[in-house]
């Protein structure tokens, strides 16, 4: 095992597609605590996301969906951040994205998703690329992971209906 840590983004037209892949990560065995979504939030009326104890609940449009993958990612969020909206967030991202509003130094012209993709090595033309997939409605999934874990998740997340996934150092 090399020990060098990497992140693989892969961006989904549909949550329909974006549920299929986190279906096929969970099948493989990847670990569920390493892999994140993000994708906006629908423009319905009545909306939220909370936690009783017994698991996620999100109402609104996409609910049964982010209700099943909410359910095998750890840690969840409903954020509005500037410049794209209301996005739900699920995984490790949501801690990442926490530690940068309580601290880090936000990088010029990024959102706070942008700011975290920076800080773990990602391009900043990718990022605006990311940031830009969350605006048009678009699903991302955020894979970390020793090089190994990812080169498997890279395979799988390329038999899927993806429109893109990109490997980066971290």
């Amino acid at each position: 095992m090399s020990g060098k840590q990497k992140s693989a983004v892969t961006i989904f037209n549909s949550h329909i597609d974006a549920e299929d892949a986190v279906r096929e990560l969970q099948k493989s065995g990847f670990d569920m605590k390493k892999l994140s979504i993000a994708g906006k939030h629908s423009g319905d009326s009545v909306s939220g996301n909370y936690n009783t104890g017994e698991g996620v609940r999100y109402c609104g449009k996409l609910g049964t969906f982010w209700e099943k993958v909410l359910e095998v990612v750890y840690g969840s969020a409903l954020l509005i951040i500037p410049g794209i909206g209301p996005v739900v967030i699920g995984g490790p991202l949501v801690r990442w994205i926490i530690s940068a509003l309580d601290g880090a130094a936000p990088v010029a012209g990024l959102s706070a998703i942008g700011t975290v993709f920076c800080s773990i090595g990602i391009p900043n033309d990718s990022v605006l690329a990311y940031e830009m997939s969350l605006k048009s409605h678009k699903f991302l999934l955020v894979a970390d992971g020793s090089a190994e874990e990812i080169e498997e998740a890279r395979k799988i997340l390329e038999k899927t209906k993806a429109t893109d996934t990109t490997v980066h150092h971290s």
